[in-house]
Formats: C-alpha cells, structure tokens, sequence
C-alpha cells in the first residue's frame, strides 16, 4: 500500500521494568500483511488515521494528521493491566496522499474488514472525524448485514453536513446515511453531547428528520445520569454490534485543547466513563476510533492523555 506507514517501535517509550509492567514492553509493532490470527488470545490493534484533509476542507484547524503518533507517545507510557494471553498489536497509519482523503477512507474500510475477520479487536486513532465513513463501511462489509450495527458518537457536532459539494469531516455520517438508504438498513445513530452552539438549525432539522437519538450538552452530564443511562441502554437494546466513535472536541477545551475545533462549553470525562462501563457490559462492542486529536494546538500533551487515557480504560476492560 502506497498510503501506509509501519509505525515507528521508538513511538513506544516509558519506564522499563522487568515485568512487562508498561505498554510500550508489550506492544509489538508489525505491518498489517504480517498479522496472524491467534484463536488462543484476545488481539488488540491499533490502527492510526493519518488525515486531516476532511478538517481543511471543513474550514477547521490543520494538524490532526499527527494525532495518532501523539496519542501513541502518551499510550506507551501507561501500565499494562492486560491479561497476560492478550496481544496488542500497532499495525501502523494510513496515510491520506496528495489530499486523497476519500482513498484513505477505502483503504481503512478494507484493513478495518481484515481485522474483524480475524477476530480482532480494532482501535483506530484519528485524524479528521471523516475517518468515521470508512470504519464504519469496514465494519459494515464485515458483518455483511447479517446484523444490525448501532453508531454512539460522543461529540459536540452531529457530522451530518449534506455532502452535495463534496466530503470533509463533517459529513460521515450523512454518508452513512445515504449508505444505509440504498441497502435498504436501518441508521441507528445515537449523539451524545451535542451543543447548539456548535450546530446550525438545518443540523438539528436534518437529525431530527432522521431520527436521529441525541442528548444535548446541557442534560449530558452526571445530574442527569439516569436519564443518560435510561437513553443508553434503550438504544443498545435495539442492535446487534456498536461502534463507538470518541470525537475529542466533545470535551471541555479544559480537558482536550487539542483539537480541531474547541470550546470550554464541552463535556467532562466522568459522564464518558460512566456511558463506557454500560457499553463494555453489554459485550456488543466491536470496534472504536478516537478522532480529531491535534497536537498542534495541544496543552503538556493534555488532550494526547485524555485520549491515551480513554483507549487504556476500554483495553484494559475488554482485554
């Protein structure tokens, strides 16, 4: 594949000890044709984004493309509470060339399907949110649409911008959409902390035309917990596999400064841990991609922890 990059093992630094006590001693870093199955272990891979060309064809900030080896740098360093028969693999980044972001997006899709088949469990690090059209058609061309696959989006904006002028990282998910409507699926879509501030009323008026499952920023804190959990799991009830997607400008700039597009208005990380341990449980995850992280912008690598620290608790859980 000319748009791909084996990941570079000195990313995976930290403390060393003798006992496989960090990451970094345990993640064995491979190029994607290298990877065998193993039935015997749990596999976890992570997979980088390197694209934010969606981002500057959406009028946002430059720099996500080195999102992924930040969060990469920041994963390295945190203990390994894994199972001692799992794997974590880094299988590298796909690279968006020349601003050929929608072949980028075709060949997640197709590595994305690879995983899957081969039982393992993908984590993908973003990267502009477009990245979230090509997981999803990976993991749509997996399950074959022998089941149904629900969308959680932890997020400030919908992403479903009409692409009649072209794609960008706004639109993914009124792609889905048009996927969904030609195979005649349902779209299963559930948004949670969408700020009105961030989103204009044609926005809302297309979400709601498409029942599309929200919660606003305003109820989508602690406060409201029981109402949160309640639209949780009504939702997770009703399909068969999830994909989580964690867009990073959700949060709170206090939290995640590093992002395409930021604001103080954002969600909190303790309502996203709480939403986590109900979507663990339900064992209907499949897949998770964590987009828009941009150093550039980035604060004592705050943001770069946030999303190290949000892929550590869901590993660590399922492996």
């Amino acid at each position: 594949m000319n748009n791909y990059n084996k990941t570079n093992s000195r990313l995976w630094t930290g403390r060393k000890s003798d006992q496989n006590l960090y990451l970094h001693e345990i993640v064995k870093c491979m190029d994607i044709a290298s990877i065998v199955p193993n039935p015997d272990s749990k596999t976890i891979a992570i997979l980088g984004y390197a694209c934010d060309e969606g981002v500057r064809r959406n009028q946002g900030r430059v720099g996500a493309v080195e999102g992924p080896d930040a969060i990469r740098k920041q994963l390295g360093k945190m203990p390994n509470l894994l199972n001692p028969n799992t794997k974590l693999l880094d299988i590298g980044s796909i690279l968006c060339m020349d601003g050929g972001m929608e072949e980028a997006q075709n060949q997640l899709s197709l590595v994305l399907t690879q995983l899957l088949k081969k039982n393992i469990f993908p984590v993908l690090l973003g990267g502009g949110h477009d990245m979230a059209y090509g997981h999803y058609r990976g993991i749509k061309k997996y399950l074959n649409e022998s089941k149904s696959i629900g969308i959680i989006n932890f997020d400030a904006h919908f992403d479903l911008r009409n692409n009649s002028t072209g794609n960008n990282s706004g639109t993914p998910f009124y792609q889905i959409v048009q996927d969904c409507k030609a195979d005649g699926a349902a779209f299963n879509y559930l948004c949670l902390g969408i700020r009105k501030d961030a989103n204009d009323k044609v926005l809302f008026q297309t979400a709601d035309n498409l029942d599309v499952n929200y919660i606003e920023n305003e109820w989508f804190n602690l406060q409201y917990w029981k109402a949160v959990e309640r639209e949780l799991h009504t939702f997770i009830s009703k399909v068969d596999s999830l994909y989580l997607t964690i867009d990073l400008d959700g949060f709170s700039s206090a939290y995640a400064p590093g992002v395409s597009a930021s604001s103080p208005m954002g969600f909190s990380p303790d309502i996203i841990l709480e939403c986590l341990k109900i979507i663990l449980h339900s064992q209907k995850l499949i897949s998770m991609d964590i987009a828009e992280m941009n150093p550039k912008y980035d604060v004592d690598n705050c943001t770069a922890k946030l999303a190290a620290s949000l892929v550590h608790y869901i590993t660590q859980q399922i492996g």
